[in-house]
């Protein structure tokens, strides 16, 4: 039976991963637990050089140059300690994936268009890890200086599991983690790997069927069958459509999730079940959990969070909304998308309060 084709990154993640990067990750497998029996205090550099030489297979000189370039410009300007400065040219970089005249540029590098999504993926995806490692070290005391070095940026932002699409983990607790040497056990570890890939072949099987079977974004693509359906089915389809992009995160942020832990690592957790969400918060909490962690550490706190006023929250919280629009693209429907995620949190907070008032719950 065939497929539905219409869900892009679906098609686009699998067809990779058959062809190569599935292939580079049992690299770094193999890599990784060869350096943790032979030479553990070297595993990060281990990973590091495996982590460049695979960027260069897949992305070629100078899709290996712009991530080198791209981590080279964060540490220099980290060097001033400035976060202000750090964010300006975080979103100055993040900005250059949007020139029309260096979008083609790059395209010509490649022989194909699939070939150039996959540097600007790439590249999007190691700008909030450059992020990451430059306000870290802004922010830094002075008995960290020997764990935030250029080597050990380099270590973060070429890290291969999380390279391509995520997860995304903060550089204090990479770097707090992969520091840490610890017993290893083969036996453990075979076994974290044969339940961890059972499970995410299970995930894949499920996502495969519900393309095969339910043609939920073909149904999307035409106004015709949405403007017949009842209002029942329209709400079905967006359960429907909302769950299987849920079994689709399990298995691409699966699969990395287990190298991590392969790795000795803790990863972010794995998206919640989307059924069991009632609530905008609950749902920016626990389904891109390293996200969320990115969002609330290096834009929410700083600038003042729920600790602040009523008018500091609000802000703190669009700012945060606007980036990640931005960051995603930035194109008019991802502004909506984001203002109505953040008109959505806003009320469901206030509703919260007000529910908090000791009169009211002498009411209820």
């Amino acid at each position: 039976m065939p497929q539905d084709p219409m869900d892009f990154e679906w098609s686009y993640w699998i067809e990779w991963g058959r062809e190569r990067i599935l292939w580079l990750l049992a690299g770094h497998l193999l890599v990784s637990q060869v350096s943790r029996v032979l030479v553990e205090k070297y595993k990060p550099w281990c990973l590091m050089v495996y982590g460049m030489a695979a960027c260069w297979v897949l992305l070629g000189i100078k899709g290996f140059a712009v991530i080198l370039l791209h981590a080279a410009v964060s540490f220099a300007v980290a060097q001033f300690q400035l976060s202000l400065l750090t964010w300006l040219c975080s979103l100055i970089l993040l900005s250059t994936l949007r020139i029309p005249a260096v979008e083609e540029a790059k395209r010509r590098w490649y022989d194909t268009e699939n070939e150039y999504y996959l540097l600007l993926f790439t590249v999007s995806v190691r700008c909030l890890f450059c992020t990451s490692f430059s306000l870290e070290y802004c922010w830094q005391r002075p008995t960290q200086k020997s764990s935030l070095s250029f080597l050990w940026m380099l270590a973060y932002v070429f890290y291969y599991p999380t390279f391509h699409n995520g997860p995304l983990m903060n550089f204090d607790e990479f770097s707090k983690q992969m520091r840490r040497q610890e017993a290893f056990s083969m036996k453990s570890n075979l076994s974290i790997l044969i339940v961890g890939i059972i499970r995410i072949f299970f995930w894949w099987f499920l996502a495969e069927l519900m393309i095969h079977l339910m043609y939920i974004h073909a149904l999307y693509s035409s106004a015709l069958p949405l403007e017949s359906a009842s209002y029942w089915a329209l709400g079905g389809l967006a359960l429907a459509q909302v769950l299987f992009f849920y079994v689709k995160y399990l298995v691409l942020y699966g699969v990395p999730a287990l190298l991590l832990q392969m790795d000795g690592l803790k990863p972010p957790a794995l998206p919640c079940c989307v059924s069991l969400m009632h609530s905008f918060t609950k749902m920016w909490r626990s389904f891109d959990v390293g996200l969320h962690h990115f969002l609330v550490r290096y834009i929410y706190i700083p600038m003042g969070g729920s600790q602040s006023n009523l008018l500091g929250m609000l802000l703190s919280t669009a700012l945060t909304f606007a980036f990640v629009s931005y960051w995603h693209g930035g194109q008019s429907y991802l502004w909506y998308w984001g203002a109505l995620n953040w008109f959505g949190v806003i009320v469901e907070n206030g509703v919260k309060r007000i529910l908090a008032i000791s009169l009211i719950q002498d009411l209820i």
